[in-house]
């Protein structure tokens, strides 16, 4: 097995992003269309929810970017996948259904929902599935908060590597509105996404959106293939529920319900000599069957109430379930005998409260408490593998099989105070403490023999206390100082076993001590805004996930026992100068692996390597790691956009805008092997749109990656994975 058989780690959490998210916006407001990412009117402010209540970006001792709706719109970003390509330091590897989401060169390298992540995705204030179920579509966003750094005082759950805020759309009791978009491109992409809001009386209103897409495959495929060669079928639909029956009490009920249907995830051999010299990333060859569906529902209750002194008091419940499903060739060739199929369900409850202070007066303060109840099942059916003959262990072709469940429970208790010590110096403390269980119930065994090959009845339990100090000096109204050091920690957990290695070890936590210093300041009147920082972390038991050195086939998670050093700068800004508007963003990073040692598994070897003590040897093949770059971590990302709304009349606007990427080459993999396509090359995509908005109206023509650049987005195993290709189409939208 490879990714189904991927279970045990700590559950991740939830976090309450509230009533207040960052700059409310129609997706499809043609209005909206003139204003760059992440830039306000001198009268407005971008705010964050980092620390639970709405506070100025530009007040806030943390390093953000904030993107509203209107603004994915205008990038041209639909999902995750290409958000990465609008803020600095942020990676995402898309390795089919799976995306490894990477901050700063911190997360995860290797997808699964078992494998912790060290950046959280949040939807609504719930965590998300880590790993899997990232394909959701954006439609009817209010804000995306990228979060760069640990999150950890204001969190139910860690983050070493730093968090992803997703609030979609609310309810309003002012107005019956909504909008509507169509949507035609290459590869025959036809797309609709739509919302209404509806005030049901003057207490009740009613929200619902929906978005359905529809695209032909990118690749071209030889073979004796079968299934769904990569044509997308998506269709996704969301019902919100508003109750305010005064001013001081608010309900909102969400339910999101998505079923993405991928197809196949099509990959070539990473390896060159195992492929045809020229190959084309989009012209491939396989021999198994391809499919890849994901299927799951979300609902999410948000309570709160405000009492008359200003203290609030909120209550946020989840529900999620979801389905994997996925078919794969896992060497992308059609030779071999190298199958694997995939069926995982996840379900997930999460309770979290706070009780919050009023953010006037000298002294404010927060504190919060967390459970969440995680389970995976691998049903009878749910996965397996198909090999050729693994000598000396089978020497026939086997079928693998793999059924079991993961529990996992997360309880934390978390809050900070902050204290005024003058109109210019504030100091904030914080702290939460935090205990992660994680238990494998799993038995796998060969479909070829009579008996259960491995039986596996595993449990982990850790506890963690982490805590947050940071000084904030407001020079003037236009400059803002912050320093602060924090810690965070990426829970430990159960690697589970395969036919090769009888007795699996657990890793430990990985833990974070982080420290940072950031100058935020308004320009010309503030029609201009800057953010620069600097950060230095150190990692204790960084959490690698290597190639098994047994076989090819499997993936462990190991424990860095020397320090892990990261650090590194970013700059961004962002301006409104009349018709004309930009954003700019670029980070530059270093890290440093501590010392470790393993076996390259493509390369012949023999004799011990130990993880700690190695010893390093050229002729066992045990090779010392430590030094090198950590996997997907870029030196350098730079993203810049431009804009200028050309007015044609009195309500008619014609908007160019140009937006360009670049992210430097990096390593798939610790073992930096050029020769077996560990090093990714950089990208450089480009982004343009041509946007004709008069009243409610606005047509828009749009392409992405215009200089068709063909690049490797990750290594999934022993495939290499293509990015997006060029697309291009025309957008039609109203709003009413």
């Amino acid at each position: 097995m490879k990714a189904a058989i991927r279970l045990g780690v700590s559950a991740i959490a939830l976090i309450g992003a509230g009533a207040a998210c960052a700059q409310t916006g129609q997706a499809a407001d043609a209005a909206a269309s003139a204003r760059p990412a992440g830039a306000m009117s001198p009268a407005g402010e971008i705010v964050v929810t980092a620390e639970r209540r709405a506070t100025s970006l530009q007040r806030t001792s943390v390093a953000a970017t904030v993107l509203t709706g209107a603004d994915l719109v205008k990038k041209g970003v639909n999902t995750i996948d290409q958000l990465q390509f609008a803020t600095p330091s942020l990676t995402v590897n898309n390795t089919g259904q799976g995306n490894a989401v990477n901050i700063r060169g911190i997360g995860q390298t290797e997808r699964g929902s078992a494998f912790q992540s060290g950046v959280v995705t949040y939807r609504d204030g719930v965590a998300t599935f880590p790993g899997y179920f990232q394909s959701e579509p954006y439609y009817d966003i209010a804000s995306v908060e990228v979060l760069r750094g640990p999150q950890g005082t204001f969190a139910g759950g860690n983050a070493t590597g730093g968090a992803i805020f997703i609030t979609e759309v609310n309810p309003t009791l002012d107005k019956a509105g909504g909008y509507a978009t169509a949507q035609y491109g290459n590869y025959n992409d036809m797309k609709f996404e739509g919302a209404l809001n509806l005030p049901v009386s003057d207490t009740l209103a009613l929200r619902v959106a929906t978005s359905d897409e529809r695209r032909d495959t990118f690749y071209h495929i030889t073979g004796p293939w079968t299934g769904n060669p990569g044509n997308l079928r998506s269709y996704s639909g969301r019902v919100s529920l508003l109750w305010q029956p005064t001013s001081q009490l608010r309900v909102l009920i969400k339910g999101d319900y998505s079923n993405v249907n991928q197809g196949g995830y099509p990959g070539d051999p990473a390896n060159p000599a195992q492929r045809p010299a020229g190959t084309d990333l989009f012209h491939i060859t396989s021999n198994a069957y391809l499919a890849g569906r994901d299927e799951f529902g979300r609902i999410v209750a948000n309570i709160s109430y405000t009492t008359d002194g200003g203290v609030v008091f909120r209550s946020i419940s989840g529900f999620q379930k979801g389905t994997v499903q996925e078919n794969i060739d896992n060497d992308g060739t059609s030779t071999d005998i190298l199958a694997f199929k995939d069926k995982i369900s996840e379900r997930i409850w999460s309770q979290e409260v706070n009780i919050i202070s009023p953010s006037s007066g000298r002294f404010t303060w927060l504190l919060g408490g967390y459970y969440q109840a995680d389970k995976i099942t691998i049903p009878a059916d749910g996965g397996y593998d198909s090999y050729g003959p693994l000598p000396p262990l089978v020497p026939f072709p086997v079928d693998t099989l793999i059924v079991g469940t993961n529990p996992k429970t997360a309880l934390a208790a978390f809050g900070q105070v902050g204290y005024q010590l003058s109109s210019a110096l504030q100091v904030t403390l914080g702290g939460r403490w935090s205990r992660n269980t994680s238990r494998n119930d799993v038995h796998s065994f060969l479909q070829q023999a009579p008996s259960v090959f491995l039986d596996q009845h595993d449990f982990t339990a850790k506890n963690k206390v982490n805590g947050k100090v940071a000084l904030n000096w407001t020079l003037d109204r236009n400059n803002f100082l912050y320093a602060f050091a924090a810690t965070g920690s990426k829970a430990g957990g159960l690697n589970t076993s395969n036919f090769y290695k009888i007795t699996p070890k657990p890793f430990r936590a990985e833990d974070v001590t982080d420290y940072e210093i950031g100058w935020k300041a308004t320009w010309l009147e503030g029609h201009v805004r800057t953010q620069l920082g600097g950060y230095y972390n150190r990692y204790k038991n960084f959490q690698i996930t290597i190639i098994d050195p047994t076989t090819t086939l499997f993936n462990s998670i190991v424990n860095v026992t020397k320090p892990t050093k990261i650090y590194g700068a970013e700059f961004s800004a962002q301006g409104s100068l009349g018709h004309f508007g930009f954003d700019f963003a670029t980070s530059w990073s270093h890290t440093k692996v501590g010392r470790f040692y393993a076996f390259d598994p493509r390369v012949a070897h023999g004799g011990g390597c130990d993880v700690a003590s190695g010893p390093a040897n050229p002729a066992t093949g045990c090779l010392d790691l430590g030094g090198r770059q950590a996997s997907y971590a870029p030196k350098f990302t730079l993203s810049a956009g431009a804009q200028y709304a050309i007015p044609l009349g009195e309500r008619m606007t014609l908007t160019p805008r140009v937006d360009f990427s670049h992210t430097a080459g990096t390593w798939a993999t610790l073992f930096e092997n050029a020769a077996f396509g560990d090093h990714l090359q950089a990208r450089n995509l480009m982004n343009a749109q041509l946007t004709l908005a008069t009243g409610p109206w606005s047509i828009a023509g749009f392409g992405s990656n215009l200089t068709n650049q063909h690049y490797v987005a990750a290594i999934n195993g022993l495939r290499r994975m293509a990015g997006l290709p060029r697309q291009y189409g025309i957008r039609v939208s109203r709003s009413f």
